[in-house]
């Protein structure tokens, strides 16, 4: 089957960037890489349908793809054996926590929480961009 015009380039130069995107939702680069994937798959077969800057629709379609295999899998708590260190210790490396406390926030929000908040800051996409993203209104995004 024949590639559809411009869809090489874009993968080229746009990939990247939503690559990104899927990192920050899945917060796993492999799972990242497997959904961008996904969503590139999709848009090839609508390529020809698709008007204007196909990022957009391209960022759409990894939002919702996350979203699904969100609602797939199975997110408990699994049980450990293992205390974590006992309080009061001096930590070496508490500078270093800031980030990682970032990252585990961000991880624990619910799925379309962390949807806005990635395209919103990390993406800097405009609060109707988001919306348009995610396929809700401007103050549903506002909200979360």
């Amino acid at each position: 089957m024949n590639t559809p015009e411009g869809f090489d380039d874009f993968v080229v130069t746009r990939s990247p960037r939503l690559l990104r995107t899927a990192f920050l939702l899945t917060r796993d680069w492999a799972l990242a890489e497997d959904l961008l994937q996904t969503a590139l798959a999709r848009a090839w077969e609508a390529w020809r349908r698709v008007e204007g800057d196909p990022e957009p629709y391209v960022r759409r379609i990894i939002v919702n793809a996350y979203a699904s295999s969100w609602r797939r899998r199975w997110r408990g708590e699994l049980p450990t054996a293992d205390l974590p260190e006992p309080a009061g210790l001096a930590d070496p490396y508490a500078n270093l926590d800031d980030r990682e406390r970032l990252w585990r926030a961000l991880g624990a929000l619910p799925r379309r929480q962390r949807a806005v908040l990635v395209l919103r800051y990390f993406e800097d996409l405009s609060e109707a961009e988001t919306a348009e993203a995610l396929g809700c209104s401007i103050g549903t995004v506002k909200n979360r």
